[in-house]
Parts: C-alpha cells; structure tokens; sequence
C-alpha cells in the first residue's frame, strides 16, 4: 500500500507509528486469533451448523468486519464471533432448550438491531460517559488478567477441576505445557531486552521448536480450495425468535456483548494510551456502529454476535495504533480461505505466552484507583474478581456498577451517583435474575 494513502487514510504520523509497526501489530493479533477457526466452528457444530461452510463464514465476517473496523473507526481492534455467545447458542439454547439454531442466529439478528439502535440514539455513548472512573479504570485490569487466564488455560498449565469446582495447576510435565513454558520465557527475556515485535518473533520460534517436540503439526498441504457457505447463509428464523418467552435469552445475548465489547475497547485502549483524562475513548460510536453492524451482518451467514477480541491488546502491545492493523488482520484471515491447512500448524502453546505476558502490561490502570475510599474500591474490586471468576467481563463491569449505585447511595453518597446509572442498573439487575432462573 502506497505510504501517502496510508498516511492519508490511517493518519501514521500523529500516531507516532509507521506502517513496518503496524503491519507487525496486525499480524500478531492475527496469530494469537488463529484458534478462533478452529474453537468456534466447533462449538457451533455441537449445535448442529455444519462445519465446513461455517468455518468459511466466520473466516469472511472476522476478516471483512475487521477491515471494516480499521478503515471507519481508525482503531486497532479485532473482531470475531464471541465465545461466551457461540457457547450460549450452542449449549444453552440448541443443546439444553431444544431450541433450533436458525431461531438462535434470529435472536443475534435482532440483538443487532438493538445494538444498532443503541449506538444511532447515542445510548452506548452515553453509558460511558456516566460510568465511574472507578468501573473505568478496573477494566483494563480486568481485561488484562482475563487474557492471562486465557493463557494460561490454552497452555495447559492450569485445567478446571471438577472435584474441586476450581482451577488447577496442569500437567506442567507434558511437552504442550513445557513447549508454552519455553516460549513464555523467550518472550519474557525478549521483551526485557526491549526488541520490538517480541511476541511475535516469539510465536515463531516457539512453533518451530514445536516441530521436533511433536506438538506442532505439518500439514499433509499448503492449499484449500473455501467451501459453499450456502447451508448457512440467510438461515435465520426472526419471526419465530420474537416470541415472547424467548426475551430472557434475548437479554442473555444482549447485556454481556453490550458490556464485553464496550471493557474490550477501553482495555485495549488505555492499553495504547488512546483514553482521555475522563477514561474515554474519542469517537467511540464508530467502533460500537462496526461492532452493532457486524452482529447483525453475522447473523445472516450463521456467525453469532461479532465482537471486539481481546486479543487485539497484543497488537497495541506490539506497537499497533491504527486502524492499519485491524486492516492487516482481516486482510491475513481473508487469505486463510486458500492457505488454511499452513496458517493452522501454530499451535495454541506459541501463542498463549504471549497473551500471558499482555495481560501482565495491563496491569498498570489500578494504581489510579483510589483504593482509600472504599466506595471507590469496592466496585473496582468486584468488576476485575467477578470478569476473572466467571469468566466473563460483561458480568464484571454489569456487578461492578450495581454494587458502585448500592454502596455510594446507601453510604448517603448518592449525589456522586450519575442519574443516569440508576436507569441503566435496572436491566443489568434483571439480567442477572435471569441468569439465576
């Protein structure tokens, strides 16, 4: 790409970055990505998609609206199908409702639309506005061990135990854990040593020493032809999805992709120092218009709700500030529809060290904390423990403002509550009734 439309269209230079940096960042995010093609399409065939062409659908809505992103927003964010959504159509509604998945991707459509609507009303805008600084601040944190945690469970090195209904430390003997082990202390001395694109000069090497320890895989070859995404394409039933005793899965869908993408996009952010001195991101209803439009887009080829990835903290890490990197990254998921069988050999243990150590560097957010005040800490607190014990930092920032609108208010604090939070704490209380049905 000519060095004068990119500057013109990406603004390089007032983001103190080059195209190199950022080419670097986007492939980064791209290879800690990589096991989305292979978890999603999985989990969605447990609830009866068909693989083969969903695999091709959600390869073309992550690199599509990922380009999307980087060419209207100018952020360096990533999307792809969440999991916590994928996992709800799949498990929760087909598999343990009986729900059929063509009604599942109408509740994703409409759940767009409400997003949509959201973000064009200025809603999502204003929600962020009213958030404590406190709730703010925390999310990085959050955002940051979520990621480790990541890591750490795609390394091996901790597996759910269910005698013990916890974490546990994992077979660390075994050569996944130990090949992970290995990366995490290459690209724990690289980045010492202050080498630029040390998270994926670490990837590399670390899926090359794979090879002879059998954990990396070759492929038999190089080439694929996509398959027809016609058995998925404009499956989805709306009309029978409005019922209205599906409205609490609705809710299901809608709270925590509200809440996950709004803590990726100021994780990630303060991450790159792009927040301003209230922890708001500049412009943020471009990134939310391309998150609310590729649910619904999505949602029309069988690929629930679309979501900024955590994951794209590894490109910021890696120097990334543009939307050049969010191009890069969709354009190299667009090239995995012929080269799938080549892209596919990194093994998930090159690539969870790196998570580990970007969820280390975000870290920093909770020394502004005012941890003195307890009605500022309390809420801080419980967004980063309930993001980390649920697995699920929609739930985080949803409890972390219940329990700031309680604690202040009851505290005879109340006046330092937004009236706005009042409104918004309704459904997120609702929300979690739901869950407990």
């Amino acid at each position: 790409m000519n060095n004068k439309i990119t500057e013109k269209l990406f603004k390089l230079t007032a983001h103190r970055t080059n195209v190199r940096t950022e080419f670097t960042a986007g492939l980064t995010v791209f290879m800690t990505m990589l096991y989305v093609l292979i978890v999603v399409p999985g989990m969605l065939e447990e609830g009866g998609i068909p693989k083969g062409p969903v695999t091709i659908a959600v390869i073309l809505m992550t690199g599509i609206i990922t380009i999307i992103m980087g060419l209207y927003s100018n952020r360096p964010f990533a999307l792809a199908p969440g999991l916590g959504s994928v996992a709800f159509l799949s498990v929760t509604l087909v598999v343990s409702e009986g729900i059929p998945w063509q009604v599942g991707m109408g509740m994703v459509f409409i759940s767009g639309v409400l997003f949509v609507l959201f973000t064009i009303l200025g809603l999502r805008q204003l929600i962020v506005k009213v958030m404590p600084p406190a709730i703010k601040l925390s999310i990085g944190a959050g955002v940051g061990l979520f990621i480790a945690l990541i890591g750490f469970r795609n390394a091996g090195l901790v597996v759910a135990s269910e005698d013990a209904n916890s974490l546990q430390l994992g077979d660390i003997g075994s050569p996944n854990a130990i090949l992970a082990l290995i990366g995490f202390m290459i690209m724990s001395v690289l980045l010492a040593r202050n080498v630029r694109g040390h998270l994926l000069i670490g990837i590399v090497i670390v899926t090359l020493i794979g090879i002879p320890m059998g954990v990396t895989k070759l492929p038999d070859s190089v080439f694929s032809l996509p398959q027809s995404i016609a058995p998925v394409a404009f499956k989805l039933d709306i009309m029978e999805a409005l019922k209205i005793s599906y409205f609490p899965f609705m809710l299901a869908f809608f709270v925590p992709d509200f809440f996950s993408s709004l803590g990726t996009m100021l994780g990630v952010a303060s991450k790159g120092d792009m927040l301003d001195k209230n922890g708001d991101l500049p412009n943020i209803d471009k990134p939310f218009s391309v998150d609310a439009g590729g649910t619904v887009l999505g949602s029309l080829f069988s690929v629930p709700v679309m979501s900024t990835y955590v994951e794209s903290a590894a490109g910021v890490e890696a120097g990334g500030r543009t939307g050049l990197t969010s191009v890069t990254t969709g354009i190299l998921f667009l090239l995995t529809l012929f080269i799938t069988p080549l892209i596919m050999i990194i093994p998930t243990e090159a690539t969870a060290p790196a998570l580990i150590l970007v969820g280390l560097t975000m870290l920093s957010s909770v020394k502004n904390i005012n941890f003195a005040d307890v009605t500022e800490s309390l809420p801080a607190f419980m967004t980063i423990v309930i993001t980390i014990f649920t697995f699920n930092f929609g739930n985080g920032i949803a409890a972390g403002i219940i329990i700031y609108v309680v604690v202040k208010s009851l505290s005879g604090r109340f006046r330092e509550v937004h009236w706005g939070l009042y409104i918004v704490m309704i459904p997120l209380i609702i929300y979690f009734i739901t869950l407990a049905e």
